[in-house]
């Protein structure tokens, strides 16, 4: 992946920006058992004042896909403030809002919505924390809330920065 322009407005979270992959995620929540993925996600700018999302996950062992999602992240310029749109697999898609800096994101969101025919428990909250711990070095926590359980963690990974030709 070759990196696009950077809008001025992104700026300020350009340290976000790249492929990033996890080999260590680990996946908890009190209705169903543990789990460990990998997972890539990509956030990349093609110029314009939103960066572009994609994430991918799989199973550790049988390498079998397991979740996909894609969105956009776009900052209201001249402040700390960030949107994030996402689109999940499963028919979700949610809109989270939040704070950054440079070295933290966090998002919780504002507004979901699912398809008619989803099955329950549906998913009624999203808490999303990216954290820079040094140059080439990611977490994300992902909290989730549904109509049966309070906001409880539910994934975890720490993720290294991929240059193309490694």
């Amino acid at each position: 992946m070759q990196p696009g322009p950077i809008h001025d407005s992104i700026k300020p979270i350009s340290w976000i920006l790249g492929k990033w992959v996890s080999d260590s995620g680990t996946g908890t929540y009190p209705t169903i058992e543990a789990f460990s993925y990998c997972e890539e996600i990509v956030f990349e700018s093609c110029g314009q004042p939103t960066i572009n999302y994609y994430a991918r996950s799989w199973h550790t062992q049988k390498k079998h896909p397991m979740h996909f999602e894609s969105g956009f992240l776009k900052i209201n310029p001249g402040t700390n403030r960030a949107a994030f749109v996402v689109a999940h697999n499963f028919g979700l898609t949610s809109l989270e809002e939040g704070d950054f800096d440079e070295s933290n994101l966090t998002l919780k969101s504002s507004n979901i919505s699912r398809m008619e025919f989803d099955k329950e428990p549906s998913v009624t909250s999203l808490e999303r924390h990216f954290i820079l711990m040094k140059e080439n070095i990611m977490k994300q926590h992902v909290s989730m809330q549904t109509s049966n359980t309070p906001i409880t963690t539910h994934t975890s990974a720490t993720y290294r920065r991929v240059i193309d030709d490694e």
